[in-house]
């Protein structure tokens, strides 16, 4: 089985930005954990600031390349159809991931673009949310 995780903006900070928020562990340093947790499932990784990158690399493995789609879009989650449209072409499942609980915190925050074209969403676990969102991959 493979699994592509996408990380979109800001994420590249993680262990640094806000780490109240989204703690203080870098996601390469998450990620070698999580790889170790699943040794059967191939885990990709890709992350981007920009969202024409992210959609280019979702069609690029959304196509029969993996079995399912870890998505973190970062704030695109609340802007983009772009992103939303791109989902809904793709044969690969994705899940919606955020580390944080995004309806504890602002409005603009709460309303996802991208939800309704997702398998499902993951938010509120931390890091662990990924770890969530590759078991339900497994099982689905």
């Amino acid at each position: 089985m493979k699994i592509q995780i996408i990380n979109g903006p800001n994420l590249n900070m993680l262990g640094r930005r806000e780490p109240g928020i989204y703690g203080s562990s870098s996601f390469e340093d998450y990620l070698s954990g999580l790889r170790a947790k699943f040794p059967d499932i191939e885990i990709g990784y890709y992350q981007s600031n920009i969202e024409g990158e992210l959609i280019d690399r979702m069609q690029q493995v959304g196509f029969g390349e993996c079995d399912g789609i870890v998505l973190n879009a970062g704030a695109y989650t609340h802007t983009s159809i772009a992103l939303q449209d791109c989902i809904r072409s793709l044969q690969t499942p994705v899940i919606e991931v955020h580390i944080s609980n995004v309806h504890r915190r602002e409005e603009f925050r709460h309303r996802s673009m991208i939800s309704c074209a997702c398998l499902g969403v993951i938010c509120g676990f931390g890091l662990d949310s990924y770890r969530l969102a590759v078991e339900a991959l497994k099982s689905h």
